[in-house]
Order: C-alpha cells, then structure tokens, then sequence
C-alpha cells in the first residue's frame, strides 16, 4: 500500500482508468516512537502544605506514592486564580497573553483581561492530537466566559473547541460534589445517580477517566493519550463521604498554630523547604488558637477534618486511576503531572462556612449559622467552607492565600512521575518554574516541537521554557530567571533570585480589616526578598535596598507591559456589559428541553414579573413546572398533593411558600405573579386560568444569587438540589408542559453597590 504524509500532495497516479492508475492514501498521524501518554491532575485551592509528601498529615498514600517514584518541585508557581492557571498551563504563555488576566467570568475589555483565548494561542491538547494523541478533558474547565456557558452559545471555547475530542465535567468555578452540573462533548447531562445512592463527582471523574482509557485500549495499544483530570476537589463547596471524615475526628484539635509549627518542620525534614527557611508570622488578623473558646475551636477544627477527608477522598480515587493505569501497562510510560492551580481559600472568612453562599449574597458568615449544622458539614445538606485561619495553615511557610502574589498564592505542589523518564525518584528540585513551563517541558519530553501554526493560524511564542533537563539533573541549570505576577491589582516580580511583591486591597475581602479596595494603586506598599535565601519571604529588605526595590518594580513594568497586564485594575465592572449572542427580553417563552444556564436565563429577582405555565394534567399528576436555584436559594413553582405550590427559597434558612386550593384537572394555565412591596420583598398571587387563587407575602428575597455555579433554569423539573425541601429532585412533572411564558417588563430594582460587592465576593 503506497502512502504519503498527511497534508502533501497526492503521490499515486489518476489515468483515464483503474488500470493507468496507481492507489496511494494520505498517511495516519503517527505520534513519535514510544512516545509517553501525559496526565495533568490538577487539584483546586489545594495550599503547598496540604499533601503528605509536602509535609501535611494529611492522608495522600497515592499523591506520596508518584512522589516517591518520582520528583518534587519546592519552586513551582502559578497565577494565584484558578482559570489563569489554566490558561498557562495549557498554552504554555502567561496569562494576560493570552487574555485570561482574571477568572474567565470577569472578564473586562482590555486584551490581557477579555476572558477569550483565541487560536493564536495554541493548547496543548491541540498540538497532541495533531500529533496522534487521543485527548481528554475530565472535570473543571473554567476558560470559557460565563456569558458562553449555555446551549445557544459558540462552543468555540469548550474544550472540543480547544482541541479535546472528548469531555466529561462542568464549565465552571465550582459546582456541587453531590449535584453538579455537568456537561458531556457539547450538551448538559444529568449525573449518573443522586447522592442518596451513593454518588460523588470525584469519583464519577475516575470512572470516565477509566472509561475513556478503556475505550481506547480496546482498539489500539499503541496510541498515546493526553488525560486533563481537573478536580472540583478542593474547592467550596467541601464535600466528602463520612467514612472520609471520621477518621480525622479529633486529628485537628491542637489548632492551626500548632499545625503550621509541625508542618513546617516535617517540610524541612523532608526538604521541602531548604535549612534555615523561617516560618512567617500569623497575621494580627487571624485568630490565635488558643485564645479561642472552646465552643469555636471545635467548630473549626471539625471544617478542617471535612476538608481532610475531601482531599482523602479526592487522593483515593486517583489511586483507582493510577492501578487501572499499571493494570493496562500503561503507568510507566506516561508523565503523571499533579498540581494545584493556586493557594489555599481563605473564602470561609473568619469563621467558616456551613452555606457560603450566604457570602455571595451579603450576608455574613456567622459562627452561630455554622454551630447549628456543624454534624451535617460535607454532607448534601451543606455548602461548608474552613476559617481563614486553616487557609493560613495550609499554605505553610508562607504569607497570604488565592488571590495575591504573595508566596501563599503563587506558590503551590508540583509531582512529575515518569517511571520510563525519572531514575532519581523521591527527589526534590529547587529550579524555579511556573505553570507556562510544564507545555514546553512536556512537548520535549515527547520529541515535539510547538509548530508555527495550528488549525491554519499562525501561533504566538510559547513563553514557557523546557524543563525536561530537571528530569535526570538535579543540579542543571535550567531554570526560570524572570517571572511577573498580577491578579486583581495585586502584582509581584521575580528576577535571579529577589521577589518584589504588592499587595492591593479587593472589594468582597472582608477577611482583611481595614482594607480599602479604593486606594490609589501609586500607595500600595511594595515589599523586598532575596527569595534564594529567605523562601518564606520573612525578611522584608525594601527598606535596606531601595534601589534594587526600584530595579524590581521597573521590572515589573516592563514585564506587564509585553505580557498585556496594563492597565492596573482590582475592580471587574458588573453593570458594563460584555458582547453576548443573548438578547435582553421583557417576555420570555420556554419549552421542556435541557437547563437553561443561569447567564441566559430570565432573571426575575426584584421585579415585578408574571409567570404562566400552559399544561395538561390528570388526577395525581405532580410535579415542576419552572424552577430556578436549588437548596441554597431559588424558587420553584410545582403541583404536589393536587395544589398549585410557588416557594422563594433564602440561602436554604428559609422557605417561603404560598399554596392554591385543588387544582381542576385537564388542560390550563397555571402562574403566580411577583409584585415588589420593598427592598427584596415581595407578594406573591397564585393564578389558576387567569384567575387569583391564593395570595401571600415573601418577606424575604435571594438578593444576588441562587448560586455560585449551576442549579439552572429548569422547565418541568429541577434539576441539581431541590429548591423546596418538600419534594426530591428532578421531580419532573407527570402531566405535560407545554410553554411556560415569563413576562419581566416592569422595572427591575437594582443596588448596583451591593451587587458590585456580591460579584467581587464571587472570584
């Protein structure tokens, strides 16, 4: 069979007839020989501290099994926000270059920040499969716009879109462990089961993951595979099965100061952390443990053993993974790449979080609202966060968390396992790096070069740098020299060895006292370490060295400049709006179909607003007709017991419900109208047939949102967690829908200040 390579012209002959003629085919593309198949599991809001083989007590067998077959980066660093980190490490470019200068949901309208990473900016999932790679993306993506997360948009920048061919996870931040909203290819999908049988979405990221290996291997066995298992774990919410978490029950008891004392002295025992590194101070702002009463100490030593078992549990299935992996005889010759895109969270705020979307929502994070269901924390009935204080712990030695540049926000696990590749196992390494170099150094591991085009456009430089050296050479020099850093105002530099850093206060940081997200960015106090020596960043030399402190920051300049990190700005405008293929409507008609993402949906928060649903029913038809939200707010109206059912739904605290007579059976027009008698209140008429049927009050409204993430908007069910606590979801209606028309023309209320705060509270 003659063949020639794909792309060339066609090598055989066309005569007049199959006898002139001579047969040749475009040949298949074919990866390198022997080429390793590539994992990236990357974890959410996991801190440096957090894994066993990074000093944790906390259980990670499997983590610490890749460690010790393989090497430790102590020097590794990202953006310090999840969908930056993403964007770098799958672009191989910084993350202004390539637009994503904050989450992919704040977007705003200068080059570095617009939130769209176009093809000039190749993935690396795209140059894999142009090479023969089959490639996968499971769980969070997180670089699309918000405003391209529903059904009607371009999937341009989903993950088929970025050169995956197949997906299996959710599109944003975060989603619920037990109810996510997930997506599978290009459509929504419902999980296989509900949290009552047992369901988890770490686990069910496993079994596709699985899934997917399996379908390849039982065609081929030589193909590589490119594997992106990006974790909700462990982002808010913590969710974790119970036999998780007990086992850590009374582990945490001595506190976060204590655990950062012992931490930091396994790191340097292990040498994570070289000789001598100081431990930073806590801040005056963080509670000290053992000033604390009782009752809060057992509080939060309890959110930190529901944290613990979620990272167990999340450690555990990928130990699934990793056996199936040596089982297929896959393991040795694939580069397992495990990572954290950032620091820890401090979201939980001062004490913690049963619901934290009371946060999102202005309202504040109360012990009280925590000691009421702390039995219930990381199971289906919560939404729980841990205290600052253990965000502090777990980014240990350093200062800060997600969100800043300083060290506890950039600095973050890194294990490289490649048994065919590493000899030096259980190693550790001190380049230093950043999450533009693992592209590079993976593409040379492979024998690849990034090409000048893909998909027909011309690409960027890749501003990555091969790290592959590092594999075999503990002490080569190859290494990152210069890295800048800026995230919501906040910005830092990096140069041989000396660290200049800024903090900028943000809006929606209620954690630090006394900030001003108003302060001139010309005030913010830049500080000065000699990294090489002080890896901590304990010793501020700012006011010893003045004129290299005036070097760095020129640096940083300079670097934000090329990079597209101008103009500074902390604040992400929510009244300006973004380009969107979404219409503003004042009459809304919808039809049974999948959930309406949120960003699309009609949204009829503190307005006056009329809803009709047109159906058919028989004697004990029940069911949704329309809901929005999900335990943690929304509001749902549904036949149940032969009545007409609206609920308003407050943070899952409260539930405020208006009930009609029995209804009539056969074909009508079911409703409720919303009028505003206040500042998120409300009355509520039920309509049957145009007629009023039962009234009531709401005395309280959702004032921002049903939720961080997902629970959509559903025709006929309810899809996620159920709105009301009297029916289980979907709860899909018996009878038959055939419209429901919302009609939003009367003037919405707005706090524009409190919504700014709201969204801030949100990143």
């Amino acid at each position: 069979m003659e063949t020639y390579p794909h792309g060339a012209t066609f090598s055989g002959v066309v005569g007049r007839e199959l006898a002139d003629s001579v047969q040749a085919y475009p040949d298949v593309v074919r990866p390198p020989e022997d080429a390793p198949n590539v994992v990236f599991i990357v974890l959410d809001d996991v801190g440096f501290a957090q894994i066993g083989c990074f000093g944790s007590d906390i259980d990670t067998p499997n983590f610490d099994r890749l460690a010790a077959g393989g090497l430790r980066y102590r020097a590794f660093h990202t953006t310090a926000m999840c969908s930056p980190t993403r964007a770098c490490l799958l672009t191989g470019r910084n993350h202004h270059t390539v637009g994503m200068g904050g989450i992919a949901d704040n977007a705003t309208g200068f080059p570095g920040f617009n939130g769209r990473i176009d093809k000039d900016t190749g993935f690396l999932s795209e140059v894999l499969r142009d090479n023969g790679y089959a490639t996968w993306a499971v769980g969070k993506w997180h670089l699309s716009p918000r405003e391209e997360s529903d059904l009607a948009s371009s999937r341009a920048r989903w993950p088929l879109g970025r050169g995956f061919e197949r997906f299996y996870g959710f599109l944003g931040a975060e989603t619920n462990q037990y109810a996510p909203d997930l997506v599978a290819d290009n459509h929504f999908v419902e999980p296989p089961t509900t949290a009552e049988q047992g369901y988890h979405l770490t686990e069910d990221l496993v079994d596709r993951s699985i899934e997917f290996v399996n379908d390849l291997r039982n065609v081929t066995t030589r193909k590589p595979f490119f594997l992106y298992l990006a974790f909700g774990a462990c982002h808010a919410p913590h969710h974790a099965p119970a036999e998780f978490i007990e086992p850590y029950r009374g582990r945490f008891d001595a506190g976060w100061d204590e655990w950062r004392a012992a931490t930091h002295r396994r790191q340097i025992e292990m040498g994570i952390l070289p000789p001598g590194t100081d431990l930073t101070e806590r801040p005056e702002w963080i509670q000290e443990w053992a000033s604390l009463p009782e009752v809060e100490r057992n509080a939060y030593a309890r959110m930190m053993e529901v944290y613990a078992g979620f990272l167990t549990h999340t450690d555990h299935h990928v130990g699934r993974l990793l056996d199936h992996l040596a089982a297929t005889g896959d393991l040795d010759n694939t580069i397992v790449v495990v990572l954290s895109d950032n620091g820890t969270s401090p979201e939980g705020d001062r004490h913690g979080a049963f619901n934290s979307i009371r946060w999102y929502n202005q309202v504040p994070l109360s012990l009280e609202s925590v000691l009421e269901h702390l039995d219930e924390l990381g199971s289906p009935a919560s939404h729980g966060h841990y205290p600052y204080g253990w965000a502090h712990a777990g980014n240990t030695p350093f200062q800060r968390w997600k969100r800043e540049c300083h060290e506890g926000g950039v600095a973050d696990p890194l294990i490289v396992h490649w048994p065919a590749g590493i000899a030096d196992r259980g190693a550790v390494r001190g380049q230093y790096l950043h999450a533009i170099d693992l592209m590079p150094t993976v593409l040379d591991a492979i024998g690849v070069a990034m090409p000048d085009a893909v998909d027909g456009v011309a690409q960027k430089p890749v501003e990555g740098i091969s790290l592959l050296e590092t594999f075999t050479d503990a002490e080569s020099g190859a290494a990152r020299t210069t890295q800048y850093y800026e995230l919501l105002g906040c910005r830092a530099i990096y140069h041989d060895g000396w660290k200049a850093v800024a903090y900028h206060p943000m809006r929606g940081q209620m954690y630090i006292p006394g900030s001003d997200p108003d302060l001139p960015f010309s005030k913010d106090r830049w500080e000065l370490y000699h990294v090489a020596e002080d890896v901590s960043e304990s010793n501020d030399l700012a006011a010893t060295h003045p004129e290299k402190l005036r070097e760095m920051i020129e640096r940083w300049f300079v670097e934000a400049g090329r990079h597209g990190a101008l103009p500074l700005h902390s604040s992400r405008p929510v009244d300006v709006p973004r380009p969107s293929h979404i219409e503003a409507r004042s009459r809304y008609v919808y039809r049974p179909g999948a959930p309406v993402a949120t960003t699309a949906a009609v949204d009829v928060k503190h307005r006056p607003s009329l809803t009709v649903a047109s159906v058919t029913m028989t004697a004990g038809d029940e069911g949704v007709l329309i809901a929005h939200g999900g335990r943690f707010g929304g509001y749902s109206l549904y036949v149940q017991g032969g009545c007409l059912h609206y609920v308003h739904n407050v943070l899952g605290e409260e539930w405020h419900r208006v009930s009609s007579p029995p209804l009539p059976v056969g074909a009508h027009r079911l409703g409720y109208s919303f009028t505003p008698t206040g500042r998120f209140e409300g009355d509520v008429d039920l309509l049957v047939d145009g007629e009023v049927v039962a009234s009531g009050h709401i005395p309280r409204t959702t004032i921002y949102s049903y939720a961080l993430f997902g629970e959509y908007l559903c025709i006929g069910f309810d899809d996620g967690t159920p709105v009301d606590e009297n029916y289980r979801a979907p709860f899909r209606f018996t009878g038959t829908v055939d419209r429901v028309v919302v009609d939003v023309s009367g003037e919405k209320f707005r706090d524009l200040a409190l919504e700014l705060e709201a969204f801030f509270a949100s990143q």
